[in-house]
């Protein structure tokens, strides 16, 4: 046991958990703040919306779509003048935030339409009937009774976040994706290889347990 761990560089590895784990929450914290606004606005601009508004809905649609269509991998190559605009350079963990940010935003989006659609529209109606503005209706109906639904989908987006950094760092990104592939497949050093996989799962099973205590929680509520 002792000369399998002797084949790992723990200090390389170490930095490697903490480059994923900083693309992943950084990514992660972002994309559930752009993406809940656009969600809020693709909600209320729908067609049985709060505020119809056909313009809006169908541009903002088309835009979501069309970000979620777009595999990860060639995302990243896409926007790369963005990336070297807005960080400078085209590896490192930094280098990876954009495109981990414009995949996921538009996905989290969706999740929130979808989970405020849910709601029941008999107790909207009810709010409206009583005299509630539409940011009311929003912050004491909707936010409250979707609740345990947009939490669930900000654990989904970052379990997907993590399998996207490692991704992002198969071409230069860091983190595990890129300890794993340079310093375990690449050298045929499987230890290395094993020993990345298994953080990346543990850093997915911390997400799923946190994201399922807090549901808990709401739910009890």
């Amino acid at each position: 046991m002792s000369q399998l761990l002797s084949q790992i560089d723990w200090d390389a590895m170490l930095l490697a958990i903490q480059e994923t784990i900083f693309m992943t929450f950084i990514s992660l914290l972002i994309a559930v703040i752009l993406g809940f606004l656009l969600g809020i606005i693709l909600y209320i601009t729908k067609e049985d919306g709060l505020k119809p508004n056909k313009i809006i809905h169908r541009i903002l649609d088309f835009i979501v779509n069309l970000l979620r269509a777009v595999p990860f991998i060639i995302l990243i190559f896409i926007i790369l003048p963005v990336t070297l605009l807005l960080v400078g350079t085209m590896l490192g963990a930094k280098a990876a935030l954009p495109a981990l940010i414009i995949s996921s935003a538009p996905f989290y989006a969706r999740m929130c339409m979808i989970a405020l659609s849910e709601v029941d529209k008999g107790t909207i109606e009810a709010s409206k009937a009583m005299g509630a503005s539409n940011l009311q209706i929003i912050t004491k109906v909707l936010l409250p009774e979707a609740k345990p639904a947009l939490i669930s989908s900000i654990t989904v987006m970052g379990i997907s976040l993590v399998g996207y950094t490692a991704m992002a760092g198969c071409i230069g990104a860091g983190g595990l994706g890129n300890l794993a592939y340079m310093y375990g497949f690449a050298r045929q050093n499987m230890v290395v290889m094993y020993t990345a996989t298994f953080f990346v799962l543990v850093i997915v099973f911390v997400i799923q347990g946190i994201g399922d205590f807090i549901v808990k929680k709401v739910d009890k509520r």
